[in-house]
């Protein structure tokens, strides 16, 4: 690559265009996405819906000055890695992998001759993932939840589940709110369908193995959802009308309340929640309970 800012994004551009209508993801398998922790820059491709690719918007020159001033100290540093976090990429035809998250790490290592960087290979959810998931719904009502804003206790001051026995917690590091297998036991004996959704670039296979273990298995995973804002407005109201002609009842549970739409109908139902954090699991059922009433 080379180094002015002018040939990098023709650079990019150019890349970009080699796999113009040719690229597919595909999925990783378990050992690849267990054991593969550093893959050479040149097996690293652009993602065209990144911004980063976008000729009006395009990459942030000064983020990548940052990361090349940071690779090279981590060069003269043995101790210390010239990259710390690793690139989030996803397993392509015909060949490499497409960056989700780290560009502008990517092309700083690119220009400081890198020959290999952290990476963390995942399998996101895609359109056609979400059409399969809406046409093996087991039911006409679901639940969604926010994986990083409720499911995932976040804020340490959070009540929490039990961690998972060894070797588990290894694996899996978040900590699972309290109450949540409890309220997802729950709708499960009510009828919902359980979907879950996080901006973050989570596999779904990490997702469904985690929540399984810790019994609160689910019908719907939809990660990387800021890549969303990508889609076309067509595309969203396809996956809205696929949704809303399978459900005929959605019910959002957050932190403060719980909303509940019919179909496509815009109109909406809230049930304020109004207890200690300790206490909301307990709520949530009670809400749902007597909603559900005949």
């Amino acid at each position: 690559m080379a180094n002015s800012n002018t040939e990098l994004e023709r650079f990019v551009a150019a890349e970009v265009e080699r796999y113009k209508g040719v690229s597919v993801p595909i999925r990783a398998w378990l050992p690849e996405r267990i054991f593969i922790r550093k893959i050479a820059c040149g097996k690293l491709h652009p993602n065209p819906l990144d911004e980063f690719c976008d000729p009006d918007i395009g990459p942030e020159h000064s983020i990548i000055s940052a990361y090349e001033k940071q690779i090279a100290f981590g060069m003269l540093h043995t101790r210390v890695d010239p990259i710390e976090d690793p690139l989030i990429v996803e397993k392509m035809h015909p060949g490499g992998y497409m960056i989700l998250n780290g560009h502008h790490r990517w092309a700083a290592a690119m220009r400081r001759h890198l020959k290999k960087v952290p990476v963390r290979v995942v399998n996101v959810t895609h359109e056609k993932d979400i059409r399969s998931m809406l046409e093996n719904a087991k039911h006409d009502r679901r639940a969604t939840l926010d994986l990083d804003e409720l499911v995932f206790a976040q804020d340490g001051a959070l009540p929490v589940e039990k961690p998972l026995p060894f070797p588990f917690r290894l694996l899996f590091r978040q900590r699972l709110r309290l109450g949540v297998p409890a309220v997802f036991h729950f709708l499960k004996t009510q009828g919902y369908d359980i979907w879950v959704y996080s901006s973050k670039y989570y596999s779904m296979e990490y997702i469904r193995r985690y929540l399984r273990l810790c019994h609160a298995p689910v019908d719907g995973i939809v990660t990387g959802t800021a890549r969303g804002k990508r889609l076309s407005a067509d595309k969203k109201a396809q996956l809205r009308a696929l949704a809303a002609n399978r459900y005929s009842v959605t019910l959002h549970i957050d932190e403060r309340a719980l909303l509940r739409t019919h179909g496509a109908g815009e109109g909406f139902e809230e049930f304020r929640l109004t207890g200690r954090a300790e206490d909301w699991s307990a709520q949530v059922i009670d809400i749902i309970r007597e909603m559900d009433k005949p």
